[in-house]
C-alpha cells in the first residue's frame, strides 16, 4: 500500500510539472509516457483536481484559472483576438488566451479571419471601430512581399489601441513597428531540437518539407539557413521529397505540417520503404502526429503558453501604458520523440 501512494505521488508530480511547462496535458499521451492506463491518468486528474491544482476538460487537464493579483485590473477590460482560423493550430492557442483572460479578469472577443489581408484589415477595423475593446491580439497574414508585410504592420502600429502579434513578428524595425509586442513560438529552436535529435540518430543527410504559404514554414525556413543546412534538401511540399527518397537522397526528413508528414509515411509504405528503417521522419505542429502509424516524433509548439502570454503582455501593456518597453517573447517547442525517428538503416 505504501508502495502504491508513492507511486501515485510520483504520478502526481510529474503530471502537475507537465501542466506547468505546457497548460495542458492529453491523457492518452501522458498515459502512454507513464505506461500505465488512461483510466489511471483520469482518476490523478480528478485527485489533483479536486485540490484545486488543476482543471479537468475533455481529454485532459489545464492549469487552473487563478488569478495574478500583480497584474489584474482595476477596471474591466476587453481584449479582441483575430485568429486567421477557428481549427488546426489555432484553438490550443485561444484556449491559453481564454484561460489567461478568465484569470486576469478581462473578456476575450474573438474573431476568425483568413490567411488574407484584406479580410484582417477588415475583421481587425471592425473591432475597433465598435469601439468596444481596449486592445487587440492579431495574427494577420504578412505576405512574403516584405513591401506589403511593412504596410500591414504600419497599419496595426497605427491603430488607436494597442497590439500584440501572435505567433508573428515584425520583420524589421519602423516607427509603427516599435509599438507593437509579440509573443511566437521559436521554430527555428524547435527546428534545430529535431536536426539535433535526428543527428544523435546518426543522420548526416536531413531533408525539410516546408508547406507553401505557411508562416511558420517561413521560420523554418529561415532557421534552415541560420544553421547552415544545404539548400538542395529543402522541399517545398510531400511530393518532391518522396521522389527524392532513395540511394544518395535524405535519410531523414522534418515535415510541416503533421498532415503532410502522414502522406509521406504512407507513400513511403506504398513504395515497400520502412520508417523509421528507411527513412526517419520528425513532423513539425503535433496535432495528429500520435496517431500515425508508426506515431510520429514532432516538435511541439508551445500554442497554450503563447496565448497566455499574449493576454499577460497586453493587460501590463494596458495597466502600464508607455511606461515600460516594448517586448517580443520567443516561447520555446517539445520535441515529443516517438518510433518514426528511432533506429535507421545506413545506406552505404
Amino acid at each position: 500500500m505504501t508502495e502504491d501512494r508513492l507511486l501515485q505521488a510520483q504520478r502526481h508530480e510529474r503530471l502537475l510539472g507537465r501542466v506547468r511547462d505546457h497548460g495542458a496535458i492529453r491523457v492518452r499521451e501522458l498515459a502512454r509516457d507513464l505506461g500505465v492506463s488512461e483510466l489511471t491518468i483520469r482518476r490523478d486528474i480528478a485527485a489533483l483536481a479536486a485540490r484545486n491544482l488543476v482543471t479537468r476538460v475533455h481529454g485532459g487537464a489545464t492549469l487552473p484559472a487563478q488569478p495574478r493579483p500583480a497584474l489584474r485590473p482595476r477596471q474591466a477590460w476587453t481584449i479582441g483576438m483575430v485568429v486567421p482560423s477557428l481549427d488546426f493550430y489555432w484553438p490550443p492557442i485561444v484556449a491559453g488566451a481564454r484561460a489567461a483572460a478568465a484569470a486576469l479578469g478581462v473578456t476575450i472577443q474573438l474573431r476568425g479571419s483568413r490567411y488574407d489581408p484584406a479580410e484582417d484589415r477588415r475583421q481587425i477595423g471592425r473591432l475597433v471601430d465598435e469601439q468596444q475593446v481596449q486592445g487587440v491580439l492579431l495574427a494577420p497574414c504578412l505576405s512574403p512581399a516584405p513591401a506589403e508585410a511593412d504596410r500591414m504592420i504600419d497599419w496595426i502600429g497605427g491603430l488607436p489601441v494597442p497590439a500584440v502579434l501572435v505567433e508573428r513578428q515584425p520583420r524589421r524595425w519602423s516607427p509603427a513597428a516599435r509599438r507593437i509586442e509579440w509573443v511566437r513560438s521559436d521554430h527555428g529552436l524547435g527546428l534545430e531540437m529535431a536536426v539535433r535529435h535526428l543527428g544523435d540518430q546518426g543522420h548526416r543527410r536531413i531533408g525539410l518539407v516546408l508547406s507553401a504559404g505557411s508562416p511558420t514554414s517561413a521560420y523554418l525556413a529561415r532557421g534552415w539557413a541560420d544553421l547552415g543546412l544545404p539548400d538542395d534538401l529543402v522541399f517545398a511540399g510531400p511530393d518532391p521529397a518522396v521522389a527524392a527518397c532513395g540511394r544518395g537522397g535524405p535519410t531523414a526528413l522534418i515535415v510541416h505540417s503533421d498532415p503532410d508528414a502522414i502522406a509521406i509515411a504512407r507513400a513511403l509504405a506504398g513504395a515497400g520503404l520502412d520508417v523509421p528503417g528507411d527513412l526517419a521522419l520528425v513532423s513539425y505542429d503535433d496535432e495528429i502526429a500520435h496517431l500515425a502509424e508508426p506515431a510520429l516524433t514532432a516538435v511541439r509548439p508551445p500554442k497554450n503558453h503563447v496565448g497566455r502570454i499574449a493576454v499577460e503582455l497586453m493587460v501590463s501593456r494596458l495597466l502600464s501604458g508607455d511606461r515600460r518597453p516594448v517586448q517580443g517573447v520567443l516561447v520555446a517547442p517539445e520535441l515529443m520523440i516517438r518510433e518514426s525517428s528511432l533506429g535507421r538503416v545506413v545506406r552505404l
